[in-house]
């Protein structure tokens, strides 16, 4: 597991970067067929190429992943795949290049791998906008979905998630000279400022809903009346409710200056993954690793598209570890093999269903 971890890490792949992305989509597609023969397919997307394998027979099960990491060209050279005191580092190892090894390794296991199938996306740390549509095809057609993300903090795996959205809102004003004639202008930044904390109002963190101004644009030069400024925003909800609450509130924002014009855009678009999705497979989990906890958790991943159509799903069956997106992410050595008899033991359970 260690050797085809570090081939996959050691294959850069940051999202939107097509060439790092076909590159790593052949490496992961080799790494299946190698261990489980067959064929992986490469599926083209303007997201990059998604790898799809099939065990053959009546689809019952699919593992789902991403090959995409957060990580820009370069960050291997500065922090390299490592194997040290039980741990292994590198760009993606965590999120969630050893929970695609994992898996394949308890798949490999199998001596009957009908009814599974494997899809692994390019496009999941950016929205999974190319891949959604394969995403929730494959769901409805097998009835089962594992996802291969870290696990929680402490193993655990993740029974809920809240829904995502990011949102964009633009200000449009008119410039003029800060000196001269500032009152000739119309202040963007000034008209942003209000909108921040008109949006920050919106959070309701007592039912599980955030609502985070993250980065903030707006001027050119210090003499001048800044006639563009935008704001982005950071969404989370745990609710259908508040998807639509949240929604609808971005809609209906008003400009607080005379001559200001709002351009909002977005969506939350990952709805929740609700707790229920994960009940049944949960139990199984348990049943199979007694102590298994498991947590419902504030980032999104594909499984919430899956669990949002109702079909059963379970995640964070990947690396146990932490550092997700940062410089310190690391896999626990130890708990590979456990992790990826886990895998294996699901997959038995819901094919004997």
């Amino acid at each position: 597991m260690l050797d085809d971890l570090r081939t996959l890490v050691e294959v850069e792949s940051p999202s939107r970067d097509l060439d790092a992305l076909r590159k790593s989509a052949g490496t992961v597609a080799a790494v299946i067929e190698g261990r489980l023969g067959g064929r992986a397919v490469l599926v083209e997307s303007e997201g990059g190429p998604h790898v799809h394998w099939s065990g053959g027979g009546t689809p019952r099960v699919l593992v789902l992943g991403h090959h995409d990491t957060v990580f820009p060209l370069g960050t291997l050279a500065r922090r390299p795949f490592r194997v040290e005191d039980g741990r292994a580092t590198g760009p993606g190892v965590f999120d969630m290049l050893g929970g695609l090894v994992q898996a394949i390794h308890g798949l490999a296991a199998l001596e009957d791998r009908s009814g599974v199938e494997i899809l692994v996306t390019a496009d999941e740390e950016v929205g999974s906008r190319s891949s959604r549509a394969l995403i929730e095809e494959r769901a409805l057609a097998c009835g089962a979905v594992l996802v291969v993300e870290g696990a929680a903090d402490g193993g655990g795996v993740k029974t809920g998630r809240k829904g995502c959205g990011t949102f964009e809102v633009s200000v449009a004003g008119r410039a003029s000279h800060a000196g001269l004639e500032p009152a000739a202008g119309v202040n963007a930044l000034v008209e942003a400022a209000h909108q921040v904390l008109d949006i920050a109002a919106l959070a309701r963190p007592e039912v599980g809903t955030t609502v985070t101004p993250t980065v903030a644009s707006a001027g050119t030069l210090d003499n001048v009346v800044p006639a563009r400024a935008t704001v982005v925003v950071d969404v989370r909800v745990e609710s259908a409710e508040e998807k639509e609450r949240i929604e609808s509130a971005f809609a209906a924002l008003a400009p607080h200056l005379d001559e200001a014009v709002l351009t909002v855009e977005g969506s939350v678009g990952r709805p929740p993954m609700p707790e229920s999705a994960a009940a049944e497979l949960f139990a199984v989990a348990r049943r199979l690793l007694p102590g298994l906890e498991g947590r419902a958790v504030g980032g999104g991943s594909d499984g919430n598209f899956t669990a949002a159509l109702g079909v059963s799903t379970l995640d964070g069956l990947g690396a146990v570890g932490g550092g997700a997106h940062a410089d310190h992410e690391y896999l626990l050595v130890a708990s590979m093999a456990e992790r990826a008899d886990l895998v294996a033991g699901l997959v038995d359970a819901i094919r004997s269903a």
